[in-house]
């Protein structure tokens, strides 16, 4: 979320930032800064109040030194007051700063200088492309339908199993999966992302962490008996590694992969544009995430892009880069790309990747701090990318590799996946 410091020294930079989301924001800006100055104010009487009190605490231990218990006992009720009004005092501060707390939760990140100002995807800017887009015969057919011809991916099982949106993957479909997760693990570690392995469940405190939380569009699924969220990306368990951590300014940069099982209700995704692998409540992602000082962030945000597009030009598919517009950068993020492939049998671009700089709009939820040379604590920069959410990926390669005799593997995967072909 925003440093309510950071409100009130950029008051108008913010309101004007956040125009660019078709968000006007200069009421809860102005809310904002009302109740910081509420609370602070509560938290001067506060420290006030307990400091007489304090002071008659010490006088009256004196005082009964002394031997003048009637004057110490007229001041022990002077301190009893004066304890009654900092218990008022203490429920007036924490629900302030609860209202300040959960207003700065409803309010995005700022988007960055370079964001262009938009309602929707129609107005994402293309700064990147790359690849020949084949040409495929009047016979081509969409991915869902070569996964039936081919008998890789049985939807109609998964629906009957749990229900539409969780596929079931099988022979040379799951192996190419398998092939496709090692792969990107392979690409990232090499790149010098240590990998892990991660909760599939992760508490409130870590949705509230990176974002996730209060969960506006109900795209969380929510296990009520333990109070536990099934993940939407390995970004939620990996980022809250450093929730409230203090790290050196020589730790930098943190660079993290997992692969995980991806879980999201999709609520109202309905229509022919989400059909097969388009759009799952299940899917399979390996993430890459950052820590970086804030003077190398956006530096290690090109990295990241630069890294995914060796591997989708490793694939030979193409693809092109997006940056989106305000009306469609994620709440809490403050530049994000988008990486789409191109889906030829669909005649359409399939969104397989984000990556995003948060700046300091996770860390300060998170409570991630860093140590600067002069000793001074501030907060780090957290980034995150897909590389590579596979069911789009997948589609991809099923669609764009189709020959008559079958689909051909991509040369890179033919290592991980022992054949050469689908047929």
């Amino acid at each position: 979320m925003l440093q309510v410091a950071f409100i009130r020294e950029q008051k108008d930079a913010v309101i004007a930032g956040l125009s660019k989301r078709n968000l006007d924001a200069k009421a809860m800006v102005e809310e904002v800064l009302r109740l910081d100055e509420e609370r602070r104010s509560i938290q001067s009487s506060l420290d006030n109040t307990l400091a007489e009190s304090n002071k008659l605490s010490k006088e009256i231990g004196m005082l009964f030194k002394s031997g003048k218990a009637a004057e110490a006992n007229e001041l022990k009720e002077k301190t009893a007051n004066l304890k009654e009004t900092s218990k008022e005092l203490t429920d007036k501060l924490n629900e302030a700063a609860d209202k300040l707390t959960e207003l700065l939760y409803q309010i995005p990140n700022v988007p960055h200088e370079s964001v262009k100002a938009g309602k929707s995807e129609e107005d994402n800017e293309e700064i990147f492309k790359h690849g020949e887009i084949p040409q495929l015969g009047e016979e081509a057919l969409p991915h869902w339908e070569l996964a039936k011809k081919y008998d890789i991916i049985d939807f109609e099982l998964g629906a009957k199993i749990t229900g539409a949106g969780f596929p079931v993957y099988k022979g040379k479909g799951a192996r190419l999966q398998r092939a496709l997760i090692s792969y990107f693990l392979d690409k990232n570690t090499a790149a010098g992302y240590k990998e892990y392995q991660v909760p599939h469940m992760v508490n409130e405190a870590s949705g509230y962490g990176t974002g996730q939380l209060p969960d506006k569009e109900g795209q969380m699924y929510h296990v009520t008996a333990d109070d536990l969220y099934m993940i939407p990306t390995a970004e939620v368990p990996v980022t809250n590694f450093f929730r409230d951590e203090m790290i050196a300014e020589s730790d930098f940069p943190i660079c993290c992969t997992a692969y995980t099982p991806c879980f999201r209700r999709e609520a109202g995704s309905y229509g022919a544009h989400v059909r097969g692998l388009n759009r799952l409540h299940q899917f399979d992602k390996v993430e890459i995430v950052r820590v970086e000082h804030p003077e190398r962030s956006y530096e290690a945000l090109e990295g990241m892009v630069a890294h995914i597009k060796g591997i989708l030009e490793e694939l030979k598919l193409p693809y092109r880069i997006l940056r989106l517009c305000g009306g469609d950068t994620g709440f809490t993020s403050a530049l994000t790309y988008d990486f789409e492939v191109f889906s030829t049998a669909q005649d359409r671009w399939l969104e397989i990747s984000s990556v995003s700089n948060f700046e300091t709009f996770q860390a300060n939820r998170l409570k991630l701090r860093y140590k600067d040379k002069e000793g001074k604590s501030k907060l780090a920069h957290t980034l995150n990318g897909s590389s590579l959410a596979l069911p789009r990926v997948l589609a991809g390669i099923l669609e764009n590799y189709q020959t008559a005799e079958g689909i051909q593997i991509p040369e890179a995967l033919v290592p991980y996946t022992g054949f050469d072909m689908i047929d």
